[in-house]
C-alpha cells in the first residue's frame, strides 16, 4: 500500500497538462481497498483524482437564524390520534414544498437498532483488509458490493468515501450472500426501514389529498437499494467532499447519519447544516416524487464536507424502482393532482428513460428533470 500511495502522490504533484488522471484512477481502484486504504498507508496529501475544484462556495449560514433551520417532524402517535397526524401531515406538506428535506423523530425504529446499523457499517469497513477486499466490484448485477465512488471512472473527481451496497427489493439477496460483520442487523434493518418507508408514502399521499395508499399501490415506487457510505478521517478536508453536490433520483431516501455531522443541503441559495440528531432518521425528497407530485414536492441539491475527524458513516435507503425489469414503466405527473390552475409541468416518461439521463449527465449541477419539462412548465 505504501508503494501505491507514492505512485498516487507522484501523480497528484503533476500540475501541468500531462497529469494522467485514468491511470490515477486505475491504480487506486486496482487495490480494491478505497479511501480505507489510502487513510491506513498514512498519508497526509491526498492524491489529485479528490479534489475538487470549489468545495467552499455559496453563502453560509447564519446558525441562529431560525429561518434556516432544517425542520424535525415528531411522529409520535400519528397511527392513533387524528389531531396528531393533521398536524405532522401539514408539516410534511409544508416541508416537502419548502424543503425538500426533514428530520423525523419517534419514527418507531429503536435507536439500539440505528446504532446497531452504522456499528455494523463501521466493523464491515475496518475489518481486515484481505477479507474486505474480496467484496470489491463494480459488476451493478451483484446485490451486494463494496467500492469507492461509483462513477470513479466517469466524474471528474472522486469523493472522500467508500460504499458497501445491498440491493433488498424487488428480489434480495441471500442472507449467506451479506458479510458476517453486518448480516444480521443489515437484515434487520432492512426489515424495519422497509415498513417505514411504506409508512412515509402513506403520509406523502395524504400531504398531497390522495388516498392513503396511492403511492405504495404504484408499480414505479417498488424497489429499495441502500447505500452504506464510510468517510475515514481527511488529510485535507479543504480540497474535497465526502459526496458531491447532488440530487437524489429516487421517490425518497431515508438517511441513517452519525453525529460526525457535515451534511448540509441548498436552500433559498445558501448551504444549510442538517445537524445530526440522535435517533432520527433524514427525509428527503428524490427527483422521480417531485416529476409526480409536478412540483408540488421538490428535490434539492444537498452535499456532505469532509473531515479531518471520524470516520463519517451513514446508511442512505433509496425508494425507486432502478431495475431493468422496471425500464419500461411510465411515470408522470399524477393526473390527480392537475387542473387547470395547476396543468403538468412535466411530460410523461419511462424510468428506463430518467435513469439514462441521470447516469449519463453525472453530478454537474444541472437538475436531471429539465428534459422532461413541458414547454408551458
Amino acid at each position: 500500500m505504501a508503494t501505491i500511495s507514492k505512485t498516487l502522490l507522484e501523480s497528484e504533484s503533476s500540475k501541468d497538462s500531462s497529469y494522467d488522471r485514468i491511470t490515477e484512477v486505475k491504480v487506486f481502484d486496482e487495490t480494491k481497498l478505497g479511501v480505507k486504504g489510502l487513510f491506513d498507508s498514512g498519508v497526509t496529501k491526498i492524491p489529485r483524482m479528490f479534489h475538487h475544484a470549489k468545495v467552499k462556495d455559496n453563502t453560509e449560514t447564519t446558525p441562529n437564524d431560525l429561518k434556516f433551520n432544517v425542520p424535525i417532524i415528531d411522529l409520535k402517535d400519528v397511527e392513533k390520534n387524528s389531531s396528531m397526524r393533521v398536524e405532522a401531515l401539514d408539516k410534511i406538506k409544508r416541508a416537502c414544498k419548502e424543503w425538500g428535506f426533514f428530520q423525523v423523530v419517534n419514527h418507531g425504529i429503536g435507536v439500539e437498532v440505528l446504532d446497531e446499523m452504522l456499528h455494523g457499517i463501521r466493523r464491515f469497513h475496518e475489518q481486515d483488509a484481505k477479507v474486505r477486499k474480496t467484496f470489491y466490484s463494480r459488476d451493478m448485477s451483484k446485490k451486494v458490493r463494496y467500492f469507492s465512488n461509483g462513477r470513479l471512472f466517469t466524474d471528474s473527481t472522486a469523493d472522500w468515501r467508500d460504499s458497501i451496497a445491498f440491493f433488498s427489493s424487488p428480489d434480495p439477496p441471500n442472507p449467506e450472500e451479506i458479510p458476517v460483520v453486518c448480516r444480521d442487523i443489515v437484515v434487520e434493518y432492512t426489515e424495519k426501514i422497509r415498513a417505514f418507508g411504506l409508512t412515509m408514502f402513506e403520509l406523502f399521499s395524504e400531504a398531497l389529498g390522495l388516498p392513503t395508499s396511492y403511492l405504495n399501490e404504484l408499480d414505479s415506487t417498488k424497489g429499495e437499494f441502500h447505500l452504506c457510505h464510510f468517510s475515514p478521517p481527511c488529510p485535507e478536508p479543504e480540497l474535497t467532499m465526502s459526496s458531491s453536490n447532488h440530487t437524489d433520483m429516487s421517490f425518497m431516501t431515508i438517511l441513517l447519519q452519525d453525529q460526525i455531522g457535515g451534511l448540509e443541503v441548498l436552500h433559498e441559495n445558501q448551504w444549510v447544516d442538517v445537524h445530526p440528531v440522535h435517533g432520527s432518521l433524514v427525509i428527503n425528497i428524490g427527483d422521480l416524487l417531485q416529476l409526480l407530485t409536478n412540483d408540488m414536492f421538490i428535490s434539492v441539491y444537498h452535499r456532505v464536507l469532509s473531515r479531518d475527524i471520524g470516520p463519517r458513516i451513514s446508511v442512505a435507503s433509496f425508494f425507486s424502482s432502478l431495475f431493468l425489469e422496471n425500464a419500461s414503466v411510465v411515470v408522470g405527473p399524477i393526473k390527480e393532482l392537475l387542473s387547470k390552475d395547476n396543468p403538468p409541468i412535466y411530460r410523461d416518461t419511462t424510468m428506463e428513460e430518467v435513469s439514462a439521463h441521470y447516469f449519463k449527465k453525472g453530478l454537474d449541477g444541472n437538475c436531471s428533470l429539465h428534459p422532461f419539462r413541458l414547454c408551458n412548465g
